[in-house]
């Protein structure tokens, strides 16, 4: 199981890769606008030189994924080196091949719609590769690393710093004569599309609510949640502060179109309080109620 667990995480970043690369030969290079991170720079290197992003990839990424091997997660190291190798290759063939027909060119017109759909795709790829164990590379196997040695560190300052950074040097990159503001504004809203979504792939999907309910009556209300909501529940004893009573405090986690069904059932007792919290993620392996 562990081995096709391994594989099956290569093949996701492989595939990532593979996406990114599309990525940024349909909706980016053509448009004039640079992305996040060490990509950006990227981006506008081969705008201003002709020096191609697949060679600056792997001259950041090799390094950087070298180390991280013997200072950090060999895993996390090998699964990134693998990531920016595929990446850089297959852009570099989309580079050299005629495939002018795939690119979307708004020509200066309406760029705000493949700055949209390269975000989705970026944090999309973002996302995937964070729940792989492993990154895009660049500033990403940066963050790592500071993230081991200081875990208490704050990496979003350098973060946002590196991509203000690419949004100021994009502004007289892509100007032409004239100071143009387009290309900051569109760097601006790529980073936010792509962390967005990036984040909601990496916390998931698999949202819930936890409540937490104390009453005088938990075999009746721990019964019938088990019967209409099917989930289960779990039971402490407490003991009031101020009342010096003996409660009950009741656990579940529920899902969200279940919030309705529970209302109703914890309406029905006395002496009962409950509040609820939201839950990212749930994670296990849980046996049906039958």
């Amino acid at each position: 199981m562990n081995r096709k667990n391994a594989i099956l995480g290569y093949c996701v970043v492989i595939s990532a890769a593979l996406l990114l690369a599309l990525n940024y030969h349909i909706f980016i290079v053509l448009n004039h606008f640079a992305p996040a991170g060490l990509n950006g720079i990227a981006t506008m290197v081969q705008y201003k030189t002709g020096f191609s992003i697949s060679y600056m990839s792997l001259l950041i990424n090799v390094p950087l994924c070298t180390a991280a091997y013997f200072v950090m997660d060999k895993e996390f190291a090998l699964k990134t080196l693998v990531f920016s190798l595929v990446y850089s290759f297959a852009y570099l063939f989309l580079q050299n091949t005629d495939t002018a027909y795939l690119q979307y060119n708004a020509g200066g017109h309406d760029t705000i719609y493949p700055v949209i759909l390269s975000g989705v795709i970026s944090g999309f790829v973002y996302g995937l590769c964070f729940r792989n164990n492993a990154c895009t590379g660049g500033t990403d196997v940066v963050s790592r690393y500071i993230n081991k040695i200081k875990p208490n560190s704050n990496f979003f300052v350098v973060t946002f710093g590196i991509n203000v950074a690419v949004a100021v040097v994009s502004l007289f990159v892509y100007s032409e004569g004239s100071l143009n503001y387009k290309p900051v504004a569109l760097c601006i809203a790529y980073c936010c599309i792509s962390n967005f979504v990036g984040n909601h792939i990496i916390k998931g999907t698999r949202n819930a609510f936890k409540f937490t309910v104390i009453t005088t009556h938990p075999d009746e209300i721990g019964e019938e949640l088990t019967r209409v909501i099917r989930h289960g529940v779990t039971r402490l004893e407490g003991t009031g502060v101020y009342s010096k009573l003996d409660k009950a405090v009741l656990f579940c986690v529920i899902n969200r179109h279940q919030l309705a069904d529970f209302r109703e059932i914890i309406e029905k007792y006395d002496n009962t309080f409950s509040f609820c919290e939201s839950v990212n993620e749930t994670y296990g392996n849980f046996k049906k109620i039958k």
